[in-house]
């Protein structure tokens, strides 16, 4: 029975096999020996933390049978095993109930406690320890700031710092480390860096500390300044000293990212903690290619994302209409099961409404099992064209629907409007040329008018030519964020085009003499999965003469059709000709003719700009879709209602856009399925020819079109993994008499040549 008792020690890791153990059956009556290792036998179990079921049954075992001695030494051993797996109620009956509290038993409750986020229970239990005149030790302290810490407790931590410096436990490195972070938490980094420099010994955690004090209050200047000091001491970050600066990655300095980037490269292991924290840099400092490539980076590398890093990287694919990537992550998340996440599904949907896939965002918001504001503001973005209602009667110019809309909110519903609202209002007057009645709504807010109010109002002044309300906008912007660019040069052109050229070189010669650069206009296009880029006068590509080509030729029948540029867009102080030129080579528009050469319709052409598309622009993008017969979808990522959908118009009168694929449906028509298209609007599109020329019921004879399959599962014969991986034809005829009912199919009455 010895050997067996032996044997069974050696392989107690696993449930079943425990089980075995604890339901043997009654041993005779023991001897001394035998019930010494009987209680080694428990003691070796307890020290593995078997799960919790196990955990309830011997303890049963060892009450019950009286072979086995339930002693301090054991309780605490069954304390500190519930409280592995969080089952605090029987930790605290095992401590309420022993007949000896000695500081260990402290230390175990209150550990306890805290790693289960129960704070304040952990200091009640302190406060007990002191009535009890049970004296705390280096490790009592840790855990009590951790949890002062967490519930921003400053007079009881400033309690323990002075306890700890009467019994000279103040140099010990993990009291030293909670102090650190408890004051950083506390807001109190004055007092954090005073605890760090009086350390004789710093480790990593240390100075991760420090960094994330900093960052928790949004001093990032001073938390970098705190990791190129850890390099000064040899000391090397790592994967926490990154997450450590997250909180405070938004808006920051070009060099900055620069350094963390660095930072990033030279951590010796990659957990998948840095590549969310560099992922998140990138996308909070409007560098969505960047992020966008660090990902790729990461899945090349075999690194697995997690909900955090879907809900980082979404975000990006937004901002640069990157669909195909944004639709291959759903995919990832509903195969991985990553949902119902509140945080990565309004993720999930801010990405398909930024991309204008209305019918898809909704589809993500009626799965979701639980919202939130983001949540709602996200759907109506989507609907809106990227914000709220009043933002939308704002970008299509309809001044007294949105007045009625914020009448009614503030009103009748007796909702207080949010900075956001106030900036849709003076959008919406700015754009409908009520400039100064935009000016005088701003002096009424009942709050402190923001960069995006001012910036509304600036922007308004400059295609309205409004200069006295303008000089007063960029006053405020100047003094709100005195380094960003974009309105020193919007301040530029006002005076530019008013042709006060010397003040245009003054602007510019405060800019240079305060270090501060215009940032370059780029316009981003998502082909095939690739993100491709392109400046204003951009030759890098390869198919840079291919664009500039087709380029003259579109701006030719463009003129033909009445397009004449407006050159008080280019606004340099240079001849016609020079600004038509400088026009010309915008970087939206060489976007535009390279997606144009290298995709077909009916897929959309989808650009993002990181600046302000101009008027001229927007003029001419109009006129391209028309000529192109393509619908052209431009995302404005630097403004609050900075989408722009623009659709043609047909022969027959009708706009036509990608909603002209959801209007005509077959019925009572054979087609045969001739080739793979390519993907639509999350459909797999089909080139079908009609087989048997029968009119539809628009009383169309087809002889081709295009079918889009909702449901690949229904025909998985024709499916791209079965057929064009094969490289077979697709022969497969299809009877579409089914197709309404079925919701299986619908298809473009007109024949559109590749």
């Amino acid at each position: 029975m010895l050997i067996r008792f032996s044997h069974l020690c050696r392989h107690f890791s696993t449930s079943s096999q425990l089980q075995t153990l604890l339901t043997q059956t009654h041993l005779p009556k023991p001897q001394q020996k035998l019930t010494s290792i009987s209680q080694d036998i428990c003691n070796q179990i307890l020290d593995v933390y078997p799960d919790a079921e196990t955990l309830k049954k011997l303890h049963s075992k060892v009450i019950t049978d009286q072979t086995l001695d339930l002693n301090p030494a054991l309780v605490i051993k069954f304390m500190r095993a519930y409280g592995f797996w969080g089952e605090l109620s029987n930790v605290r009956h095992l401590f309420d109930g022993s007949p000896e509290w000695n500081v260990v038993f402290y230390n175990v409750m209150i550990r306890s406690y805290v790693n289960h986020q129960c704070y304040s229970d952990a200091i009640m239990v302190y406060g007990m320890m002191s009535k009890n005149g049970v004296s705390p030790d280096h490790y009592t302290y840790p855990c009590l700031l951790k949890a002062c810490s967490a519930s921003e407790h400053l007079s009881l931590g400033l309690q323990i710092h002075g306890a700890v410096c009467k019994v000279g436990l103040d140099l010990n490195l993990f009291i030293g480390n909670g102090l650190v972070s408890m004051y950083g938490k506390c807001g109190c980094l004055v007092e954090a860096r005073r605890v760090l420099d009086g350390m004789d010994m710093k480790d990593v955690v240390s100075w991760n500390s420090m960094v994330a004090g900093y960052a928790q209050n949004g001093k990032f200047d001073d938390a970098l300044s705190v990791c190129r000091e850890m390099e000064f001491v040899k000391m090397k970050p790592d994967g926490g000293t990154m997450a450590s600066l997250l909180p405070a990655v938004t808006n920051t300095t070009s060099e900055n990212v620069e350094f963390l980037k660095e930072m990033f490269e030279r951590l010796a292991k990659r957990s998948l903690i840095p590549w969310n924290v560099m992922i998140a840099v990138y996308v909070n400092n409007s560098k969505p290619s960047e992020a966008v490539n660090l990902y790729s980076q990461m899945a090349a590398s075999g690194m697995e994302p997690d909900a955090i890093t879907i809900a980082s990287i979404l975000p990006a694919c937004g901002d640069l209409s990157a669909l195909t990537l944004g639709r291959q992550i759903h995919k990832y998340v509903e195969r991985r099961r990553l949902r119902p996440n509140l945080s990565l599904e309004n993720a999930l949907l801010n990405m398909y409404a930024k991309c204008g896939c209305l019918r898809e965002a909704r589809e993500v918001f009626d799965s979701m099992k639980s919202r939130d504001v983001i949540t709602w503001t996200s759907l109506i973005a989507a609907y809106g064209v990227n914000g709220q209602v009043i933002s939308a009667c704002s970008h299509s110019g309809l001044l007294e629907e949105g007045r009625q809309y914020y009448h009614m909110m503030t009103e009748e519903y007796k909702i207080a409007p949010r900075i956001e609202h106030y900036s849709c209002m003076v959008d919406l007057l700015g754009r409908t040329g009520r400039v100064d009645e935009a000016f005088t709504f701003i002096k009424q807010m009942m709050v402190e008018p923001n960069e995006r109010v001012w910036g509304a109002l600036l922007g308004a002044c400059w295609v309205h030519s409004n200069m006295d309300a303008g000089l007063i906008a960029a006053d405020h912007l100047f003094s709100i964020v005195p380094q960003q660019a974009g309105y020193y040069v919007l301040l530029s052109n006002i005076y530019a085009k008013a042709g006060q050229w010397k003040k245009v070189s003054s602007v510019r010669s405060i800019m240079k003499s305060k270090g501060i650069k215009k940032t370059p206009g780029i316009s981003n296009v998502e082909l095939k999965g690739k993100i491709y880029t392109f400046l204003a006068g951009d030759k890098s590509h390869p198919q840079s003469k291919q664009i500039y080509d087709e380029l003259d030729i579109l701006v030719g029948r463009m003129k033909d059709a009445g397009y004449v540029p407006e050159t008080d867009s280019a606004l340099h102080d240079v001849e016609e000709e020079e600004r038509e030129h400088h026009l010309v080579v915008h970087s939206e528009k060489l976007a535009i003719v390279f997606a144009w050469l290298n995709t077909s319709p009916p897929i959309p052409i989808r650009i993002t700009k990181n600046l302000r598309v101009c008027g001229d622009c927007h003029t001419a993008i109009k006129l391209i879709s028309k000529i192109m017969e393509r619908e052209i979808i431009v995302r404005d990522t630097n403004r609050l209602n900075g989408q722009f959908s623009y659709g043609y118009t047909t022969s027959s009168g009708k706009r036509s856009s990608m909603e002209d694929f959801y209007e005509t449906r077959i019925d009572g028509v054979e087609g045969e399925i001739v080739g793979l298209f390519g993907a639509f609007d999350g459909m797999e599109v089909f080139e079908l020819r009609n087989t048997d020329h029968k009119p539809d019921q628009s009383g169309i004879e087809n002889a081709g079109g295009f079918v889009m399959w909702a449901g690949a599962n229904v025909l998985h014969e024709i499916s791209r993994d079965s057929k064009e991986e094969a490289n077979e034809p697709f022969p497969t005829k299809v009877p579409l008499s089914g197709a309404t009912s079925m919701s299986v199919c619908e298809v473009r009455t007109t024949h559109i040549k590749r």
